[in-house]
């Protein structure tokens, strides 16, 4: 889906615009391809889930992080258990480490959703492995409000296989996990599975690709997003 086209699905919302916090996203301008990708505010978002079928699958938790013209933003990160009535499967817990207790006492999907709307209205959203989050909140958004959600997003996985293409490096799919591309660049390691550590880590990740992009000569965030 090119820039143009989401674009065009936002408007098109609007025509018949959803209730509450998926219309206000929607009446917020995607930035512009052309921006310098220093310019703008970004959001590193990662979701935890029961698995990884949105139409069958939970959240569970949700984190997010500002990278705010160039620099990460801690001061706005966030990170939100979401409720959950079904038991988590054991499998699932072993990666995530979130119990059934702990998600009993979440907060609603709605009102974490309705948080992460705002932030992200008027942004590109930072993901690793995109198809994720981008599946999971477009399934949510058409629960809660009858329309998905379109974002542009910037996929800090499909960057790297990018980059190991242009600079011919051989490599395996485990190379393109996120923390073996953030030892790569020399970057801390976060406990896995946490979703404020890995938005976090991959707000680093993508800072750190494009400053290899950049070398100070400033690149459009149209070198970046992901179709």
């Amino acid at each position: 889906m090119s820039y143009l086209t989401l674009n065009l699905r936002r408007r098109w919302a609007l025509r018949r615009p959803p209730a509450g916090p998926l219309r206000d996203y929607l009446e917020t301008p995607f930035p512009k391809p052309s921006a310098d990708y220093r310019d703008l505010v970004l959001l590193a978002v990662d979701i935890e889930t029961t698995g990884l079928d949105p139409k069958r699958d939970d959240i569970l938790s949700l984190g997010w992080v500002s990278v705010r013209c160039n620099c990460i933003d801690l001061g706005d990160a966030c990170h939100r258990l979401v409720r959950t009535a079904r038991a988590i499967p054991e499998a699932s817990a072993v990666v995530h480490r979130i119990t059934d207790d702990q998600a009993a006492r979440g907060e609603r999907l709605d009102e974490v959703l309705a948080e992460l709307l705002k932030k992200l209205a008027g942004k590109v959203m930072i993901a690793h492995y995109a198809t994720v989050e981008r599946g999971f909140l477009d399934a949510a958004c058409q629960r809660l409000y009858g329309a998905g959600l379109p974002v542009p997003v910037i996929d800090t996985q499909v960057l790297a296989r990018r980059i190991f293409e242009r600079r011919h490096i051989v490599f395996k799919d485990s190379d393109l996990r996120l923390h073996a591309l953030g030892e790569r660049y020399n970057m801390p390691r976060y406990s896995a599975h946490n979703a404020l550590s890995d938005a976090l880590a991959a707000a680093e990740l993508f800072l750190a690709q494009a400053a290899y992009r950049d070398r100070g000569k400033g690149v459009l965030l149209r070198d970046f997003l992901t179709w």
